[in-house]
C-alpha cells in the first residue's frame, strides 16, 4: 500500500507539471525518467544500503558537531541562559539563530579553500552528463544544494544575462526546491533539540531530502518549461568572490549569516503573530456566528481549536498529504503544515511540526513526521518569488521581466519537487 501510494504521489506530481507545461510536445521524457530514477536510486542507497547509509551518517554527524560548536560560542556570548531549554523560544533564539551565523562563516571558509567548489562541480558534472543540462544550469542546480537561492546564481553570474527561459526556470525552481546550508543546520537544531540521537536522525533525513530534491527540481522545471534553444553552453566554470584572504572570507560569511539570522528571526516573529491573528479573527467571527468552532473541534477530535486559518490550510492540502503517503489520521495536520510552508515559509511550518512532534496528546505518527520533514525541505513559498526577483534581478537586470513571468511557475515547480521527494520517502520508510 505504501509503495502504491508513493507511485500515485509521483504520478500526480508529474501530471501537474505536464498539465501546466508551456510546451508539452517538447518535454524530454528521457530527462524525466532519469531524474525520477536518480531520486529513487539515491533514496534507496541512503536509506537502505548500509555502506551508503554509514557515509551519510558520518556527514550528518558533522552537522551535529556544528551544533555543538555553535553552542560553545553561544554559551560564551549568552552565558547560562543557553542551558535553559524549557521553552522553544530559548532554543530558537540562542541555539538555532547562532547556528545560521556560524555555518555561514564555515561555508565561506570551505569556499575560500576551494573545497565547496570541487563538490559543486562534481555534482554539476554528473547532472550535466546524465540529464543533458547546460553547464550554467547544472552548476546552479548543484550549488543550490549547498548555498542559498540568492547566493547560487552568483556562481553562474557571467551566464545569467544569456540564459534561456528554460535555464532561468531551472535556476529558479532549484532555488525553491532546496535549502541553504546555514538553515539546514538550523533545522537540525529545530527538530532535534538537545537530543544527539534526534539531531543525528533528522540531520540524515534533511541531508537526503536536500540532495534528492535537486534532480526533482530539474524534472519539474524541464516539464513546466522545456528547453527549445539548442544554443546553450556546456562550460562548467564557477564564479564568485571568495574573499581576499581567510579572515576576509570569515568576516563576509559571518556578516551574511547575521543578516540571514536576523531576517529569519523577525519573519518568524511576524508571521507567527499574523497566523495567530488570522486564527482569532476567523474563530471570533465566522466560527462563532455559525457554530463552526465546535464542529471543527469535534470533527478533528480536538486537533484544531476551531474554525481557523490553519484549519483551512489543512482542508486545502489534506488530499496532497494523503497522496504523499501520510497516515489518514494525520492528513489534516500535515496538510496544515504544507499550506503554511507555501503561504508563509518553511520555518513557520518546521516550528509547528516540532510542536506537534513533542505534543503528548496529539503526537504525529513517525511516518507522518518523516514525510513532512522531506516535504518542507525547500524555500518554495510566495516570499521567495520576491527574493529571487530582487536578488537575481539585481545582478542580471536584463532578466527581470523573465523572472517576474516565471515566478509563480517556479514556485509550483519547487513545491512539486519537494512533494516528489516526500512521496519517495513515504514509499521507503
Amino acid at each position: 500500500m505504501d509503495i502504491a501510494r508513493g507511485f500515485l504521489g509521483i504520478f500526480v506530481m508529474l501530471l501537474i507539471c505536464y498539465l501546466l507545461s508551456n510546451n508539452r510536445k517538447a518535454i524530454d521524457w528521457r530527462l524525466v525518467g532519469i531524474g525520477v530514477t536518480s531520486q529513487l536510486v539515491l533514496a534507496l542507497a541512503v536509506l537502505k544500503i548500509p555502506f551508503v547509509s554509514t557515509i551519510f551518517d558520518g556527514i550528518a554527524g558533522f552537522f551535529r558537531m556544528v551544533l555543538q560548536f555553535t553552542e560553545e560560542g553561544a554559551i560564551f556570548m549568552f552565558g547560562n541562559i543557553i542551558t535553559d531549554t524549557s521553552t522553544f523560544g530559548y532554543i530558537f533564539a540562542f541555539q538555532v539563530l547562532p547556528t545560521i551565523i556560524f555555518f555561514s562563516a564555515l561555508t565561506s571558509i570551505l569556499y575560500y579553500f576551494g573545497i565547496l567548489q570541487i563538490i559543486i562541480k562534481g555534482a554539476a558534472w554528473l547532472m550535466a552528463k546524465s540529464m543533458g543540462l547546460s553547464g550554467p544550469e547544472s552548476l546552479a542546480a548543484a550549488a543550490n544544494i549547498f548555498i542559498g537561492q540568492t547566493e547560487a546564481p552568483l556562481v553562474v553570474k557571467p551566464y545569467l544575462e544569456g540564459m534561456s527561459r528554460s535555464e532561468m526556470m531551472c535556476l529558479m525552481t532549484g532555488g525553491m526546491a532546496t535549502i541553504a546550508g546555514g538553515v539546514f543546520a538550523a533545522y537540525i537544531g529545530f527538530l532535534g533539540g538537545n537530543d544527539p540521537v534526534q539531531q543525528q536522525y533528522f540531520a540524515k533525513h534533511l541531508l537526503t531530502a536536500s540532495i534528492i530534491s535537486a534532480p526533482a527540481a530539474i524534472v519539474a522545471a524541464k516539464m513546466l518549461h522545456p528547453e527549445t534553444n539548442n544554443l546553450v553552453t556546456q562550460e562548467l566554470k564557477m564564479h564568485g568572490d571568495v574573499g581576499s584572504n581567510l579572515l576576509d572570507a570569515i568576516s563576509r560569511g559571518t556578516t551574511d549569516g547575521l543578516k540571514l539570522a536576523v531576517n529569519v528571526g523577525v519573519m518568524l516573529l511576524v508571521f507567527t503573530a499574523l497566523v495567530s491573528m488570522a486564527n482569532q479573527i476567523l474563530m471570533n467571527t465566522i466560527g462563532d456566528w455559525t457554530g463552526l468552532n465546535q464542529y471543527v473541534v469535534d470533527a478533528t477530535n480536538q486537533r484544531f481549536d476551531g474554525f481557523t486559518f490553519t484549519y483551512l490550510l489543512g482542508l486545502l492540502f489534506a488530499p496532497i498529504a494523503w497522496i504523499l503517503g501520510t497516515p489518514t489520521q494525520d492528513i489534516m495536520q500535515v496538510g496544515q503544515l504544507l499550506g503554511q510552508k507555501m503561504v508563509l515559509n518553511e520555518f513557520i511550518a518546521y516550528a509547528e511540526l516540532n510542536n506537534m512532534r513533542v505534543d503528548g496528546q496529539f503526537q504525529l505518527d513517525p511516518k507522518s513526521i518523516i514525510i513532512t520533514t522531506y516535504a518542507l525541505c525547500g524555500f518554495a513559498n510566495f516570499a521567495s518569488i520576491g527574493i529571487q526577483i530582487g536578488g537575481i534581478g539585481a545582478i542580471a537586470p536584463g532578466q527581470r521581466k523573465v523572472l517576474t513571468e516565471l515566478g509563480i511557475k517556479s514556485l509550483i515547480g519547487g513545491t512539486v519537487a519537494c512533494f516528489l521527494t516526500a512521496a519517495i520517502a513515504g514509499m521507503l520508510y
